[in-house]
């Protein structure tokens, strides 16, 4: 019986050649039968794959044959069976669309100037020892569901609009502050840290291997509050059957952390919504309804 597993994963490393690098992950995936997606950039390798046990097992070890990303952080999780219904392979500028390339420096260590990284045990011992700032570096929708207590979210739908978000002077009582981000697997925390120190933020910390590692660790009995949003057909995943459900229904107010697309196909704006409102899924019945 097949037993369907996710993979997330990333690497920041210069690469000579992304094109190549396209292909060979392309025909990787397609040879194994694997669906997801994956990203690929001067800077390094991003990717979400999913599949059978043993193919994704595969995966991980052909990919960590190639020298450059052989010390890859893979986060495992359960998947569904059809949590991918397709396999894209692409060539980015940026690993994150932060609209800024020209901002992120990379070495064979990773970035440089980022946050000083911290493990989920070291987080706490942080924690324990000074009053701290938690900074969500994912979409706001996604903290509906899911986020570190007392978590400043910022107001973006999607990553483009962090660097405005950081010039608009809204956090610059931050800036002599701990500050601690966060985002799902690491990666948007690893380079909005190094945004954030480049405009002044002197102590800035990043949770290395993001939620999903701190939920491995500590599950539902550290500072995670919630579920935690995924881009797969899954839509949330919780770290324990004890996870507290702190989304609320933008239609009736109902604790839910079930997330949906709005119903016009236009239309990329995710919500969260009870089931009994599901079937009434439109952005425009929100209160804060904006186009993006």
């Amino acid at each position: 019986m097949a037993i369907p597993k996710i993979l997330l994963y990333y690497v920041f490393t210069p690469l000579a050649d992304p094109e190549a690098i396209r292909l060979w992950q392309r025909d990787l995936c397609e040879s194994l039968g694997l669906g997801g997606r994956i990203l690929i950039s001067r800077d390094g390798l991003n990717g979400t794959v999913g599949g059978d046990i043993r193919a994704v097992k595969t995966y991980l070890r052909k990919t960590r044959e190639y020298p450059a990303f052989k010390n890859i952080d893979f986060k495992w999780s359960d998947g569904r069976g059809d949590d991918f219904p397709r396999l894209a392979v692409r060539v980015r500028e940026e690993l994150v669309s932060f609209g800024a390339p020209g901002e992120l420096k990379v070495d064979h260590n990773g970035v440089v100037g980022g946050g000083k990284r911290l493990s989920p045990e070291q987080l706490h011992e942080l924690v324990a020892d000074k009053a701290v700032t938690f900074f969500d570096g994912r979409n706001s929708f996604e903290a509906e569901i899911g986020r570190f207590k007392d978590a400043v979210v910022p107001d973006v739908s999607n990553t483009r609009e962090f660097v405005a978000e950081l010039d608009s002077g809204k956090y610059d009582h931050l800036k002599d502050k701990p500050i601690v981000t966060y985002c799902t697997g690491g990666i948007r925390c690893e380079v909005l840290s190094g945004l954030m120190r480049n405009r002044g933020f002197s102590e800035v910390y990043q949770l290395d291997g993001g939620i999903a590692k701190y939920g491995e660790t500590f599950g539902d009995s550290g500072l995670w509050e919630g579920s935690l949003y995924v881009f797969d057909k899954r839509m949330a995943i919780d770290f324990t059957p004890e996870s507290a459900i702190i989304g609320k229904c933008y239609r009736c107010g109902t604790a839910t952390k079930h997330m949906q697309n709005c119903h016009n196909l236009s239309c990329r704006v995710q919500l969260v919504v009870c089931e009994v409102h599901a079937a009434e899924t439109a952005c425009s019945l929100h209160p804060m309804h904006t186009t993006i």
